[in-house]
């Protein structure tokens, strides 16, 4: 997987800084238009917030668990399957359905994957809510069935995707023009203009904030609007191997093109001289020059701790550092034993509280059981579980009492297991407890955060450019934002627009 230190002088063609899904999606397919790639990883796994990692026989998924069309079942519009596709890469991947159940207070919910059966689900609950919740799919599908024929692999980000969109989308875009409207808004204006019945309402607000971490009111449409239909269309799977069978598919890509992946390998500064880029620094003192830099690392680290303030204008950097953001993670890592639990699904969130809200850190938990897909992710008799919360990064410093409060914190979590697992804790045989601090460690990220809290109609991501010849940026805090099909998609952007 790495290649050998090359010392010399000569620049290297691009350098990019870290290897999430942003990174190694743009490293793959610049190295497969024949360009020389290095990607420089800190860390001693590859894949940033999605990478796996092993502890006595127990393998983990450090962050997402729900992926939608990476199979070969069905033609898939998710970004990164098109990617492994134009890599030669596949996945061996497991569909289920229902996707997962919500549990709130006083009910559970099952969520499939076909909307009407999820809105049969519904009118159990709320006849008018269900018809109320189909007109509101019907409209974002509406956006869906436009957008989805666009042929996104070959976007870019900048003036020639024009002639690009027109040559080879052309209806598409004409069939998009009388969406524009939903397409330029939040879900909270489509859901207000749809919904009424607040139990609806909640769940959409749910939906939305799983997605991005914002309610309805801040989330962006089309964002929805390709969840439900991919959802709906297409197939919901785990891939075998977890998150880490993804990672391993790119980093496959990217070296059988020429790419380099290096681990250990941290970058301390992005070199600029006179407004250009010229390479980066690392660590342990090593420079490497290089003509592009692609920064993976989130808005906050690229413009507040790899450039130096007088690198970028005043007024953008500040803006830039600016940038509201997401709280961070509490994760709850456990390996425990399985006889007894036949039937389990694999997907489940648990909101404790209707009286506060669902952003709210540690009402909504999210709970991954991977093992009951691939079962080769814990040793026989066992399962995985990652459950999860945010958790703000203030307040926690690594002193006398955070181990303590590490195992205070985590109650909320073991309470939410225990709505689906009731004698959780007889059956713990590992237990695993991450804060904002391991968060923002291991995956070298501003206070541990989960992404940009950019709310609809008061910000737009940033695009791959910057102010920097030469420098570009991919990943979660810039266009088209938060999830996995987004940050591959932000590579794909940025790799087309550096196209020869």
């Amino acid at each position: 997987m790495e290649k050998s230190d090359r010392r010399d002088k000569t620049p290297r063609d691009i350098v990019i800084i870290g290897s999430g899904i942003g990174g190694l999606v743009a490293g793959a397919l610049l190295a497969r238009n024949g360009r020389d790639v290095l990607i420089c990883e800190s860390h001693t796994i590859a894949g940033g917030a999605a990478h796996s990692f092993t502890r006595k026989g127990f393998h983990f998924d450090s962050g997402p668990s729900f992926y939608c069309g990476l199979g070969n079942q069905n033609p898939s519009r998710n970004p990164l399957k098109q990617v492994l596709d134009l890599l030669g890469e596949s996945l061996e991947v497991v569909p289920y359905d229902p996707l997962g159940f919500y549990h709130f207070p006083d009910r559970t919910i099952p969520i499939y994957c076909q909307l009407d059966r999820y809105c049969q689900e519904i009118a159990k609950i709320s006849p008018s809510g269900a018809r109320e919740l189909e007109e509101f799919q019907r409209r974002l599908l509406a956006v869906y069935d436009c957008l989805q024929e666009i042929k996104t692999i070959n976007l870019r980000a900048d003036w020639r995707v024009i002639p690009d969109l027109l040559f080879n989308s052309f209806g598409s875009l004409l069939k998009a023009f009388p969406q524009l409207p939903i397409i330029n808004s939040s879900v909270g204006k489509v859901m207000s203009e749809t919904v009424t019945d607040p139990r609806v309402k909640r769940l959409i607000d749910l939906e939305c904030f799983l997605l991005s971490g914002l309610k309805a009111e801040g989330t962006i449409a089309p964002e929805v609007a390709f969840m439900l239909g991919e959802r709906n269309r297409s197939n919901v799977e785990y891939p075998i191997g977890g998150s880490g069978a993804i990672i391993d598919a790119l980093v496959r890509g990217l070296t059988r093109f020429g790419g380099e992946l290096r681990l250990n390998c941290t970058v301390e500064k992005i070199l600029v001289k006179s407004g250009r880029v010229t390479g980066v620094r690392l660590q342990n003192g090593e420079e490497i020059p290089a003509n592009t830099v692609i920064s993976n690392a989130t808005i906050w680290d690229t413009y507040g701790h790899l450039l130096e303030p007088e690198d970028l204008p005043v007024d953008y950097r500040k803006k830039a550092l600016e940038t509201p953001a997401i709280d961070s993670f509490l994760h709850l890592h456990l390996g425990i034993k399985a006889d007894g639990l036949e039937g389990l699904a694999g997907h489940h969130v648990v909101v404790h509280s209707d009286e506060r809200d669902i952003t709210e850190p540690g009402n909504t938990c999210m709970i991954s059981i991977p093992t009951v897909w691939d079962k080769k992710l814990a040793p026989d008799g066992h399962h995985a579980i990652h459950a999860y919360t945010l958790e703000p990064y203030d307040g926690w410093r690594k002193d006398s009492s955070y181990e303590e409060r590490k195992r205070r914190k985590a109650e909320i979590l073991y309470r939410a297991i225990e709505r689906v697992i009731p004698d959780l804790r007889e059956r713990i045989v590992l237990e695993s407890i991450g804060t904002p601090l391991t968060h923002a460690r291991f995956l070298r990220r501003h206070r541990g955060t989960y992404g940009p809290g950019i709310v609809t109609g008061q910000g737009m991501f940033p695009s791959c450019h910057t102010p920097i010849k030469g420098l570009y940026r991919v990943g979660d805090s810039t266009l088209p934002g938060i999830g996995v099909p987004a940050v591959a998609m932000s590579g794909i952007l940025c790799a087309n627009t550096l196209k020869n």
